[in-house]
């Protein structure tokens, strides 16, 4: 499912204008954006959390090259499903 195609869902099923749905979810995305930028974890009851965790930094190696090279330590964002989402992938 892309963004039109969600953004059509959530007219559906609230009763919005097409174009306040898509206001709404560009919203929803910011607010998420800011929040995980800040380092916020971002939960969502029954839907699934954002969380930030950190990585450290690693030694790889290059498959083209062979050459041995260090991934710096950075921040990454994970997704933990909730409770009803896991219920609703799984049937």
């Amino acid at each position: 499912m892309n963004k039109k195609e969600i953004i059509t869902e959530i007219a559906e099923k609230t009763g919005l204008a097409q174009k306040d749905a898509h206001l709404f979810l560009d919203g929803f995305v910011e607010v998420v954006k800011e929040a995980v930028g800040k380092g916020e974890d971002v939960s969502i009851v029954d839907f699934g959390q954002f969380c930030v965790t950190e990585r450290a930094a690693r030694r790889a190696r290059d498959f083209r090259t062979g050459k041995e090279m260090v991934v710096p330590a950075m921040k990454a964002v994970k997704f933990k499903p909730g409770k009803s989402l896991k219920e609703a992938a799984n049937g």
